[in-house]
């Protein structure tokens, strides 16, 4: 089972949730369920909204599939560059940022950081 830290301003300290690997569940999903105050509005990977930052905690790194909707969002805000998809999609090395609604937790211990402001990592 992976370990998921969340940090934020809007957290009195850094609170680690396990997650079960393998039942296909989004980072905001796990967020909602432990009562992590991720913001949000569509859950649909089109507002940006969850927009947060996830630092690997171990040397396994696992690639991190991106939607479509997710690298068309990320690169309008700035996000990620088109050799960040290719490394993605291509090497299995997973970009910094992402939307807390269209990641799916990997058995991977992770750090994910968000602003608790709407669409600010």
């Amino acid at each position: 089972m992976p370990n998921v830290t969340f940090s934020s301003p809007r957290l009195h300290k850094d609170v680690t949730v396990y997650a079960v690997a393998g039942d296909r569940g989004t980072v905001l999903a796990l967020a909602q369920k432990n009562s992590i105050p991720i913001p949000f509005d569509c859950q649909n990977g089109e507002c940006a909204s969850c927009l947060i930052e996830v630092v690997p905690l171990s040397d396994k790194t696992m690639g991190m599939d991106l939607t479509e909707k997710e690298k068309t969002v990320l690169k309008s805000l700035g996000k990620i560059t088109p050799e960040e998809i290719a490394r993605a999609e291509n090497d299995d090395i997973p970009p910094r940022f992402r939307l807390a609604c269209q990641m799916i937790v990997r058995d991977q211990d992770i750090l994910v950081r968000f602003s608790g402001e709407p669409g600010g990592a």
